[in-house]
């Protein structure tokens, strides 16, 4: 009778052990925005992680992007629901600060769980805060870029024995080479999205950054002669189109069918693109070889529009995360971070910067001779009116997509654009 007893009672015991041990399985609730190839990379980086983090299991969600995303975790954090963890754009975390939507992480949080800002680029760990505080951690980089067709280039001389363009600095240096590659053929010297908001807004900006400008500061947009850089940024952009060596009011696909198709021997857009130009290649349906190198320096200093998407916390009111989930969540953000080389296969380019330092990265191409931009990467105006889907970006179509396509003085889409977005904030 004893021995059935202490059967039964070591029976029980081992039961409740492994009760105890699947209870003690930490879930960590995940939405994103991610879908085609970005979306098929994460869910391998989210399975990865589930099979190598025994006691953490990520339940992940992929919702749609840009403003219903948004508009859902705003909604959802009010009322004290919705995931553990979510991808969020850089761009659009003062915004998200100001809804009192994203949760503030700790400089005591980043460091329990290892979270090092000296390993990300310092551009872009600043992007991820507000008024100094930490509200995200980057995941990646991504910006414009500038495509180019080799053969082409080599037939108008402007191909390098690297095999990279060559005499492409300066403005007035580009704007030949641009009718140097329509006159040797092309339809065409350069194409990009000159109709809607986010082509045009992302060249604009790097443009105008490049004249050292200061978009937004102290609660006033293109103070004083900012309002001229802008104009000469968006000045800059319509001769391209009025010489014809860019197309006029062209979609976004449209936009890449030149370049692939031929007709236009450079594509400025973003990094999000070297996937389709590798799986082309790949199915011999690219008739040249490509390359993709940082934007020029076409006025007085290099930089490159960007914007990051990066981990969050959501402030769930009445729901507060818990101290051993929020261990939980910052331990695979620290994971996804150090395994993100194959995140890089989508053209982005790795917010950790020991990433880029591996060799694998560096023989990745072309993200390795592009990453240059990193340096140099100049994000969206820390302003609750920019961002992705943003106010700026709509006053931009408004006024800089209009000035781009010869419907407006360049001096007044920039004036129209300050006096637009100025009117939101006073």
């Amino acid at each position: 009778m004893m021995r059935k007893l202490m059967t039964k009672a070591l029976a029980t015991a081992a039961l409740l052990a492994l009760t105890v041990g699947a209870q003690a399985k930490e879930t960590v609730v995940w939405w994103d925005f991610l879908s085609g190839g970005d979306g098929v990379r994460m869910k391998a980086l989210i399975e990865e992680f589930n099979k190598t983090n025994p006691d953490i299991e990520i339940q992940a969600t992929t919702l749609e992007w840009g403003v219903p995303f948004y508009t859902k975790v705003q909604t959802s954090a009010a009322v004290g629901e919705g995931p553990d963890v979510m991808t969020y754009h850089l761009s659009r975390l003062p915004l998200g600060v100001d809804s009192g939507v994203l949760r503030e992480i700790t400089a005591d949080e980043l460091k329990a769980a290892g979270i090092d800002g000296a390993n990300y680029a310092p551009a872009n760990w600043k992007a991820a805060q507000v008024d100094g505080k930490q509200y995200a951690v980057p995941f990646d980089i991504h910006s414009i870029v500038l495509f180019y067709n080799k053969d082409a280039l080599k037939k108008a001389d402007l191909l390098g024995e690297d095999g990279k363009p060559k005499g492409f600095d300066g403005i007035e240096n580009f704007d030949a080479a641009l009718k140097k590659l329509k006159d040797a053929g092309s339809d065409y010297g350069m194409s990009f999205q000159t109709a809607g908001d986010g082509g045009v807004w992302r060249i604009f900006y790097s443009l105008f950054n490049q004249q050292g400008g200061e978009f937004y500061k102290d609660g006033k947009f293109l103070d004083g002669d900012n309002v001229d850089k802008a104009a000469k940024a968006a000045g800059a952009m319509a001769k391209w189109v009025a010489d014809g060596v860019v197309p006029k009011q062209t979609d976004y696909n449209p936009s890449i069918a030149l370049f692939t198709s031929g007709k236009a021997p450079l594509l400025m857009n973003g990094v999000w693109e070297v996937p389709t130009m590798a799986d082309l290649s790949k199915q011999g349906k690219l008739g040249f070889e490509w390359g993709a190198v940082q934007i020029p320096t076409l006025f007085d200093q290099p930089a490159t529009w960007a914007d990051s998407h990066a981990f969050a916390i959501p402030d769930r009111k009445g729901k507060e995360i818990s101290p051993e989930k929020l261990k939980a969540v910052l331990t695979a953000i620290k994971w996804m971070n150090e395994h993100s080389i194959s995140w890089a296969n989508a053209g982005h380019i790795p917010a950790y910067i020991p990433v880029t330092q591996t060799e694998e990265f560096k023989t990745m191409e072309p993200n390795a001779t592009y990453s240059s931009l990193a340096a140099t990467a100049v994000f969206d105006p820390t302003s609750k009116l920019a961002g992705v889907a943003s106010p700026v970006y709509e006053a931009s179509a408004n006024n800089i997509t209009t000035v781009v396509n010869g419907d407006m003085e360049a001096q007044e889409g920039a004036e129209g654009l300050r006096d637009e977005l100025q009117g939101l904030v006073d």
